[in-house]
């Protein structure tokens, strides 16, 4: 879409409505148009000071891309971000000249629509302003901003204080497919509503009932919806969004969600013992590696699994596995009895890591798109449910994650799998460990898996700053303050408050549940009828939030700017597990083939993990952080039309500017509880792949990587897609449109997420249905490109759009002969939803 043809339409709308609505008559209509004047005099003011931006980036962003196939990285999430509420507000801009007219015509309703989408454009300006100062610090090529300091350190400081309400009311999931819109709204609603009731109930049921009654007036006034998500997403801690994202793990939940999901043979819960066994080395058979149970932080446990299969396979139904069941207090499904057709076992087995950012879900909670998985795949699953942090932070989960890899390879007749070809799949959290168990594999010099599909994935868990990152200002579902906290609680920074639990009866729970249940319930239903009541009154006696900080003074409140002191000496971590951190090591990979005839996995191993990891001494170039050394002075020199430095020269200054004069982001009454601190755990490769060495790097399998345009780590997927690509990696990248992080979880939701978590599952057959490459090559077959240019009428919003390393190579080649250049789609935007809404008539070219 032409991105002046977009402005001119927005202005157009906005000085056609600012001019009829300036006539208006004096009273309460009047102060109702007089808003709207207003709000549609400060959008064009912003729009004016914004489309010179967007064209910038627009001419450069295709710089930043994994291949010319493949339009996706931060920046351009950005620009897409922007142009969708430019659409919006042009989408609104013309409803009401059609129906300015009309008796029913609620000038309030649409001022106070037009004063939302004018606030999210500002705080949509302010990040672009961030995203020119990442442009101009940064290294060409890069997506991450290599320091702590700097503009990381003032992207915390400014998500702080910047006011954020604006997002999670009206305007909620605007930039996502209007499919998922009502779920994103009913997540918002029972989020401000659980945090009501949060503290003040001692069972689950109570704060469940209470929040069902006390949800009114938050589905009726998104303003207020929106400042309560905003004050609860920045102060709550980690303990809330285990509890509020575990609330699919009730038994009520759970059983809707399985009466729709697909109907599986065997479903059934394990728990491995904590024994020792042994694996044969792939270098040499005849010696073998030792592999010991987690230990860390917690001691040794057993390991909870989960074991989905559509057909009742051999091995499944026996009394060995059986002794590993445990239950959960549920029906129990599993086809028994000798008349039950058992099928041979399968060639293939997909070991599953869940997402939950370390901290929440379990296999549970991911079954529905497993259970469909396990039939189309035709495959068993084993999905692990690892110890969550805070509790159990790294390297639990992955030492749990490796073991139940190991235990699988070596109990294959179990799991009513041959042994053949296995298959690691992640999302986010669950990507993550994907990555990280195949490079302790290499490690072990143990069987590496055939393919990683990881959705998704945290690949780099610092706090550096990235263009896809600053969208999670905007983000209702991986807001950046809920994020540092679960990556704090996972490196076991997080200090942990001692709460004092007051020994209580039953019977004292039930009555102080009922007595806050009566009240809520009277509550509620007074903020019911009062809102209904005073719905025509409420906007000329109440601001909403939007229009309070419209006009506000747009005063910086004073953040403290000073980073804490952290070293391994003085850096409180979890346990001493974490503290035994040093220098780089060589890669396990070539140690293991050095090693005796039986190698030991004990205390020293776990350490191993630790060991392994960069210094704060150590900086990215060690390990190719840096992918573009040599600068192109052409493209340096557009990049100078876009990159701003510090305005000012204020950079070093106590309370630094990072705006240009004349512009200030409007700010929140409270700020958010940021974490400066950061511990050097999180640059543990075992921790942040992106930035392990290329040692560990090249003993990985085929790695897919399926990700999101509007996810805040997308610069994730494509800097380690870079990095594969780079030493020689086969890698494939896909980006899916409109979806939000998560999409796995919502499969069922829609027609678009289910397409995309069709994606996933696809890839994963394409792991097991490859033919095995000659071992120098290690190069896996080409997958279909999905890049066909879309219908001018008709955008599908999963457009998908991909490329492996071989065909890179090979159309460079034909480029060079030839003399072509390769097409570069500039705009790379599919699936808009204000498009389809806005009305027929045509935007000028």
């Amino acid at each position: 879409m032409d991105t002046k043809a977009v402005f001119t339409a927005l202005y157009d709308v906005c000085e056609e409505n600012a001019a009829f609505f300036s006539g208006a008559t004096k009273g309460q209509a009047g102060d109702a148009a007089q808003r709207l004047v207003d709000a549609m005099t400060t959008i064009q003011e912003h729009a004016r000071s914004l489309e010179p931006v967007i064209s910038g980036f627009a001419a450069i962003y295709h710089h930043f891309d994994f291949d010319p196939h493949i339009p996706a990285n931060g920046y351009r999430s950005l620009v897409k971000v922007v142009r969708c509420c430019l659409l919006h507000i042009i989408h609104k801009g013309r409803y009401i000249t059609s129906n300015r007219r009309s008796i029913f015509f609620r000038v309030s309703h649409s001022a106070t629509e037009m004063e939302v989408y004018c606030s999210a454009l500002c705080q949509l300006r302010a990040l672009l302003y961030l995203a020119q100062r990442l442009l101009h610090d940064n290294s060409q090529g890069n997506l991450f901003f290599q320091e702590e300091s700097g503009i990381s350190q003032s992207f915390l400081r400014e998500y702080a204080s910047m006011h954020k309400g604006c997002f999670y009311g009206r305007c909620v999931g605007f930039q996502f497919t209007p499919a998922i819109r009502p779920f994103l709204q009913s997540i918002a609603i029972s989020l401000v509503a659980f945090g009501d009731n949060y503290k003040k109930h001692q069972s689950g049921i109570g704060v469940a009932a209470s929040s069902l009654l006390t949800s009114g007036k938050y589905a009726i006034d998104p303003d207020l919806r929106g400042q309560e998500y905003e004050r609860i997403t920045q102060n709550l801690d980690v303990h809330f969004w285990k509890t509020f994202w575990n609330i699919t793990e009730t038994e009520v939940l759970s059983s809707l969600v399985s009466m729709t999901a697909t109907q599986v043979k065997v479903n059934r819960a394990l728990s491995v013992p904590p024994m020792p066994f042994d694996l044969p080395l792939v270098a040499d058979p005849t010696h073998t590696v030792t592999v010991s149970p987690p230990a860390a932080h917690i001691g040794p446990g057993p390991v909870q699994m989960r074991l989905i299969s559509y057909e009742l396979r051999e091995g499944q139904d026996s009394e060995k596995l059986l002794a590993l069941c445990r239950s959960e207090g549920g029906p129990i499904s599993l086809s028994l009895g000798l008349k039950t057709k058992r099928s041979p076992p399968s060639p293939w087995l997909v070991l599953h890591f869940h997402g939950g950012g370390f901290v929440a879900q379990t296999s549970k909670s991911h079954e529905p798109y497993l259970r469909s998985w396990s039939q189309d795949l035709n495959a068993p699953i084993l999905s692990v449910d690892y110890s969550l942090a805070p509790e159990a932070p790294f390297p639990r989960a992955l030492e749990e994650c490796f073991y139940a890899y190991c235990w699988a390879i070596k109990n294959h007749n179990l799991l009513g799998w041959t042994g053949e070809r296995v298959c690691l799949a992640g999302d986010s959290a669950g990507g993550n460990l994907c990555v990280t168990v195949s490079m302790r594999a290499a490690a072990h010099g143990v069987r590496m898996p055939d393919g990683i599909v990881a959705a998704y994935p945290a690949t780099l868990l610092t706090v550096y700053a990235s263009p896809s990152r600053l969208l999670s200002l905007m983000d209702p579902l991986l807001p950046l303050s809920v994020l540092a906290r679960c990556l704090s609680a996972y490196a076991g920074t997080d200090p942990q408050v001692e709460k004092q639990v007051e020994k209580v009866s039953t019977l004292s729970i039930v009555r102080r549940d009922t007595a806050l249940l009566l009240r809520d319930f009277k509550q509620g239903a007074s903020n019911w009828i009062h809102s209904l009541l005073d719905r025509g009154s409420a906007d000329s006696v109440r601001k909403s939030v939007s229009e309070a900080s419209l006009t506000s003074p747009h005063a910086d409140p004073p953040v403290s700017g000073k980073e804490s002191e952290y070293s391994l000496e003085k850096g409180s971590l979890k346990s001493q597990t974490c503290q035994d951190l040093g220098t780089h090591a060589n890669s396990g990979a070539s140690n293991v083939q050095k090693n005796a005839n039986h190698l030991s996995t004990t205390t020293a191993n776990h350490n191993s993990i630790l060991d392994i990891t960069l210094t704060p001494e150590s900086k990215p170039e060690d390990v190719s952080f840096f992918l573009c050394k040599e600068v192109d002075p052409s493209v340096s020199e557009s990049f100078s039309f876009v990159a701003i430095p510090p305005p000012g020269g204020q950079e070093d200054s106590e309370n630094p500017r990072e705006f240009p004069e004349g512009f200030e982001p409007l700010r929140s009454e409270q700020l958010a509880e940021m974490n400066m601190q950061s511990s050097p755990i999180v640059r543990n490769p075992y921790m942040s792949p992106l930035l392990a060495p290329d040692s560990m790097l090249k003993g990985l399998p085929p790695v897919h990587i399926v990700a999101c345009h509007l996810d805040p780590m997308l610069d994730d997927s494509v800097m380690f897609a870079k990095r594969l690509r780079n030493i020689g990696q086969p890698v494939t990248l896909c980006a899916v449109d409109d979806l939000p992080h998560g999409f796995l979880s919502l499969s069922q939701l829609s027609r678009e997420t289910r397409e995309a978590a069709n994606i996933c599952m696809e890839r994963i057959r394409d792991v097991f249905t490859m033919k095995d490459p000659p071992p120098e090559m290690r190069m896996h077959r080409k997958l279909e490109r999905t890049n066909q240019k879309p219908s001018a009428t008709k955008r599908d919003h999963t457009q998908l759009s991909q490329v492996t390393v071989q065909e890179k190579e090979e159309e460079e080649e034909e480029e060079e002969e030839g003399g072509g250049a390769s097409v570069v789609h500039e705009e790379g935007l599919t699936g808009f939803y204000p498009p389809t809404k806005v009305e027929a008539e045509k935007i000028p070219a």
